[in-house]
């Protein structure tokens, strides 16, 4: 990774048990004073992409190199991004629409109407399959809309409350979705989105959300200052963190068997190990509210105030 800047200078002390270790930064146009939101690592391409919400753009970056690739325009408000073996999802939140990007060529394959402010989304390319929850406005209430990729039926939940983050099973059998108030976590089976359970937390506002496959084991992040564990079979609490503060992405490294918080404030990076219990806390910046996991090992923090990505080793 030797497109990296300044590592000397963000190197910290390699004491792993103080903090996740600082590799470099990787810079982006236009980053300084902006804001970005989820981002996604796509295996296929083996290239990240980004949710630059400021500038309505999506910022590819290639990890091998640590440099940034190219800005991708026309994507306005966009407010985050999902893949699954070289398709990419985007949502605009500031059109109502979701574009389905080819991540090799980083072509627009389509773009497909949303309801109002997309956030949240998933996709099941071996089903054709996009995902999208609307938060809505004074016109729409907030609902969940799954899609064929390709074009044909679109089929629409109505939520209870604002969707935050959802993730999928590992068989892509059921969706999990985070709602903000009433804070739970809502189950759909796919592809048909008819509604399973409503899983009460008991921490208010559950926000980042994603899962332990193998354990069977969902983490959600929530604006009270906590994680919540849940077993994703049953929906039973198994376990509640405190972390430092209202949290946004959060992300779960099967290697590493740790979970990753990030919080814009007070500009931090909660990691919890479910299993040891080791816990550690990395600063970061103001508002760096936003990560990437790269695998096997690498934690993108998107920070305006470092003028792009803060990789961190998760070892």
């Amino acid at each position: 990774m030797d497109g990296f800047r300044d590592k000397t200078a963000t190197a910290q002390r390699d004491d792993s048990t103080a903090s996740l270790r600082r590799i470099g930064v990787i810079d982006i146009p236009d980053a300084a004073g902006s804001s970005f939101d989820h981002g996604i690592f796509d295996p296929k391409s083996r290239r990240v992409f980004i949710a630059h919400t400021a500038r309505s753009t999506v910022e590819v970056i290639d990890p091998l190199a640590g440099s940034h690739t190219i800005t991708l325009s026309g994507f306005p408000g966009c407010a985050g991004a999902v893949a699954d073996d070289g398709d990419i999802l985007v949502t605009n939140r500031g059109a109502a629409s979701v574009a389905w990007l080819d991540a090799e060529t980083l072509a627009t394959r389509a773009v497909y109407e949303t309801g109002a402010r997309p956030n949240g989304a998933a996709i099941v390319k071996r089903l054709a399959l996009g995902i999208v929850a609307c938060i809505g406005d004074e016109r729409e209430q907030p609902t969940l809309q799954a899609f064929r990729l390709g074009g044909g039926r679109t089929t629409s939940l109505d939520l209870p409350g604002r969707p935050r983050w959802c993730v999928t099973d590992a068989v892509a059998e059921r969706l999990f979705l985070c709602i903000r108030e009433p804070s739970m976590i809502l189950v759909a089976s796919l592809p048909d989105l008819s509604p399973l359970a409503q899983w009460r937390l008991p921490s208010g506002g559950a926000h980042g959300l994603d899962i332990d496959h193998a354990r069977g084991r969902l983490y959600a992040a929530c604006d009270d200052a906590e994680l919540v564990e849940v077993d994703s079979q049953s929906g039973k609490v198994t376990n509640v963190w405190p972390i430092a503060g209202p949290p946004d992405v959060t992300f779960f490294n099967p290697v590493t068997g740790n979970v990753h918080v990030a919080i814009g404030e007070p500009g931090v990076v909660e990691t919890i190990n479910p299993v040891s219990g080791r816990r550690l806390q990395t600063v970061t910046a103001a508002d760096a509210h936003t990560t990437v996991l790269v695998p096997p090992d690498r934690l993108y923090v998107i920070s305006a105030v470092h003028g792009g990505v803060l990789v961190l080793a998760d070892s």
